[in-house]
């Protein structure tokens, strides 16, 4: 386990994404992933109120649902650092006063809890004073329906003055980042977002962690179209940076006697402030090179060639 950032929160090194439940995964197999990463010593559910909106017929709040149902069967609420969002559902938009209130009481009464352990303000709202939001967000500290806030897609600009709003008042601060990070996208995260969150402990929980997939492997040049929604995004990075990762990613793999994307996992896992990356699974048979990067530490000269190849 891991220590997520300044909290008292411990959770494993890779947090399972519910962006998948209600969309690729029906019911049943979202509960059989859940209960195979249980087993496997997984602790970290992530989710958000918005999952999965985008899918015909849904609304927004299946993940949440599914997810809900899954702890009420199993009762095992106190095993789990469950963390969610707020900003994107369609009756919950934007993050003023209102619109987190309605959030989190719809998010409860779908996760069939009364808590949160993490709760992320999703995209910055622009249009809300940070005043606004760190207060809202403050209050649900206060009582009892949220252990700790985060940020979700905030610059380094705004996320400081959020926590400069929170230290002048007294408020709670946001704990942890979750941007868009992975072997093959750096860019938005290093530098001063990542040193922001370096000097401040905040605990950063990427997610894209396996870029749609590609960091997977499964999509080479010459490979047959498959039948994953994300196989356009991940096909997107085929040019020669892509090639040159998963060429390193082989040598390493091959090596250690694991799977690619365990390996860039990895890699993602010993980054400074990187304290458990997201990965979604949408089959049983998809969780064990996820939950392997438990058990991996890659050597200085690996993470260095991973490196190179990436920049």
């Amino acid at each position: 386990m891991r220590k997520l950032g300044t909290t008292d929160l411990e959770v494993f090194p890779l947090a399972l994404g519910g962006n998948v439940f209600g969309w690729t995964a029906d019911e049943e197999a979202s509960f059989a992933v859940l209960d195979r990463y249980v087993a496997a010593g997984g602790n970290f559910v992530d989710t958000a109120d918005v999952y999965s909106a985008w899918v015909d017929g849904n609304s927004g709040g299946e993940s949440e649902t599914i997810i809900g149902r899954w702890l009420a069967r199993r009762g095992r609420r106190d095993d789990l650092v469950l963390a969610t969002k707020v900003s994107q559902h369609p009756d919950a938009k934007g993050l003023s006063r209102a619109s987190i209130r309605r959030g989190i009481e719809a998010s409860l009464r779908r996760l069939q809890t009364d808590h949160v352990d993490l709760y992320y303000a999703h995209y910055d709202d622009a249009d809300t004073p940070l005043e606004e939001t760190v207060t809202a967000l403050g209050e649900l500290v206060t009582e009892g329906k949220v252990r700790y806030v985060a940020a979700s897609n905030y610059t380094a600009d705004r996320l400081e003055r959020a926590l400069t709003i929170a230290d002048a008042g007294g408020l709670p601060r946001y704990a942890a980042i979750q941007s868009h990070y992975n072997l093959v996208h750096r860019g938005e995260y290093e530098g001063a977002l990542a040193d922001l969150a370096a000097r401040e402990g905040l605990a950063a929980v990427p997610y894209y962690a396996l870029a749609s997939g590609f960091l997977t492997g499964k999509y080479r040049d010459g490979s047959a179209d498959s039948d994953s929604p994300r196989a356009e995004g991940a096909a997107g990075y085929l040019d020669d940076r892509g090639r040159r990762v998963l060429a390193a990613l082989d040598e390493i793999a091959a090596a250690r006697g694991t799977a690619v994307a365990t390996v860039a996992l990895g890699w993602l896992a010993a980054q400074p402030t990187v304290v458990a990356p997201i990965a979604s699974a949408r089959t049983v048979g998809q969780l064990p090179d996820l939950v392997a990067v438990a058990e991996l530490e890659l050597t200085p000269a690996e993470l260095a060639s991973l490196t190179r190849a990436s920049d």
